[in-house]
């Protein structure tokens, strides 16, 4: 039967594609649905996309700031929004194909449309009531459209979508999701972001970088509120003496709508309220999961708190159907979407020594300026476990490839298992860190011990440095510091 599959995916996310490919690596016949575009939001609106912004944000800080590095830049600075935007979204197509591209190159049968799970073993594809949103490269011609479509395993990868809070609800003028935030027709002279998250921080970084009079309001007690409270603490000093304005432990209640401006009514911890006027408002409260419409309630595949549960190697309760990536659950992030995929379709394959995903070794970034990094436990974290901690720190002022760099805001801070010399977090600010924090990643996989970190040798001058350095400072035993 010509639609008759191994392996069925449903989305084409980072999760989606990769799963696809390593399906088909392993020789099961397989074929993705995708309903809008190749690639996910990831490539096209999420990850990739807004590295390009900040990017143009980078440099045109440099730009501005020419002389610090004994170079004139004659006349003034000026940023081509509409050129910013350009080259963000030819970015985004050109990820899109490269999709595309991949699909062709493993034999996997793109099927263009809406699928729906109709019984274990099977779904429907329908035409897609979604417009494909630009930019959106050629499809590939291995392309399939609506109809039946069967494989005896299927795997949702239907991804998330922003959060709405009620009566704050992005209308796509006056108050924005990050598909807004990312190609504004005008820059607004004033932003006001809803959420300190990955999401909400680089846009307010980005923002602010290109000028903007930016406030964040968070309703918890740190910015970033799933970072390291030190780290979060250089970090927030570090937006506000760049003219961030950061408001915690606050929540928007409510918006009130002018023609061409917003005003919320932030309420405070102790009840008052201070109303905030600006251009624009981002909503950046979070992401939920995909769920609705694909079937999933009429086949009882168990959801919860607005995913899909599943077992280590996305299994759900309902045989012969999986889930895969943020539809299935935190830490909402494309490289873990990327590695359950992997285990997923190499469990389906029979393969021998398929583990599952340890969860406490998926690193975050956060690609602000500074930039932020860790992986593991915080320090409250590991005490609140139980452990009995070391705690390294090491700042880059005392860094000579950071102070080179005119980059010596930033700190690296390390924590072990005082008993066994287990590193069981890591948390860095600074430049490039997002670099970094893969050291720290790989040193965990391998259960590398503070003794092997200590002993091992890095280049100099690098950034990298205080990585070991803080590893030092753990034992008392810094050398530049």
């Amino acid at each position: 039967m010509a639609n008759n599959y191994d392996v069925i995916i449903i989305g084409s996310g980072p999760g989606g594609y990769i799963a696809a490919i390593r399906s088909a690596q392993l020789g099961l016949k397989t074929a993705i649905v995708e309903r809008e575009h190749l690639a996910g939001i990831c490539s096209n609106w999420g990850c990739i996309p807004t590295k390009a912004l900040l990017r143009s944000a980078e440099i045109f800080h440099y730009a501005e700031h020419a002389k610090n590095y004994g170079l004139k830049v004659e006349g003034t600075v000026t940023a081509d929004l509409k050129a910013i935007v350009a080259r963000s979204r030819g970015i985004a197509e050109r990820m899109n194909g490269g999709v595309g591209f991949l699909m062709k190159k493993n034999k996997v049968d793109v099927i263009w449309g809406e699928a729906k799970l109709t019984k274990p073993g099977e779904i429907v594809v329908s035409k897609t009531t979604k417009k494909p949103v630009e930019p959106q490269a050629p499809l590939p011609k291995n392309t399939l459209g609506e109809g039946t479509y069967t494989a005896k395993h299927i795997i949702v990868a239907t991804g998330a979508r922003p959060r709405a809070l009620p009566g704050i609800e992005p209308d796509g003028k006056l108050i924005w999701t990050y598909f807004e935030a990312m190609k504004p027709a005008e820059m607004p002279k004033s932003l006001l972001v809803m959420g300190s998250g990955a999401i909400g921080i680089e846009f307010a970084s980005f923002y602010r970088t290109m000028g903007v009079d930016v406030t964040v309001v968070e309703v918890m007690s740190q910015v970033m509120p799933v970072e390291d409270a030190e780290i979060s603490a250089f970090a927030r000093k570090q937006f506000e003496k760049q003219g961030m304005k950061i408001i915690l432990d606050a929540k928007v209640a409510k918006v009130d709508k002018a023609a061409n401006s917003v005003t919320a009514h932030v309420e405070m911890k102790d009840g008052k309220v201070e109303k905030i006027t600006a251009d624009r408002l981002i909503s950046a409260v979070g992401v939920q999961g995909n769920i609705e419409n694909i079937g999933l309630e009429a086949l009882g595949v168990k959801t919860e708190r607005g995913v899909i549960v599943i077992d280590g190697y996305g299994k759900t309760n309902v045989p012969g159907i999986y889930a895969i990536g943020d539809v299935a659950g935190p830490p909402m992030l494309a490289h873990k979407a990327e590695h359950e995929a992997v285990i997923c379709v190499e469990k389906i394959a029979g393969l021998p020594n398929v583990h599952p995903m340890d969860k406490a070794k998926i690193p975050g970034c956060t690609y602000c300026n500074p930039q932020v990094a860790s992986v593991g436990l915080t320090e409250a974290r590991a005490k609140a476990d139980g452990y009995d901690v070391r705690v390294g720190r090491f700042p880059f002022v005392a860094n000579g490839k950071a102070i080179a760099l005119g980059e010596d805001q930033g700190m690296v801070k390390t924590v072990f298992d005082k008993k066994t010399g287990q590193l069981l977090g890591a948390h860095l600010v600074g430049a490039e860190v997002t670099e970094l924090i893969q050291g720290f990643v790989v040193a965990m996989n391998l259960e590398t011990t503070e003794e092997e970190l200590m002993h091992t040798i890095f280049p100099h001058p690098t950034l990298s440095e205080t990585m070991k350095e803080s590893v030092l400072d753990a034992y008392g035993r810094a050398l530049n510091a």
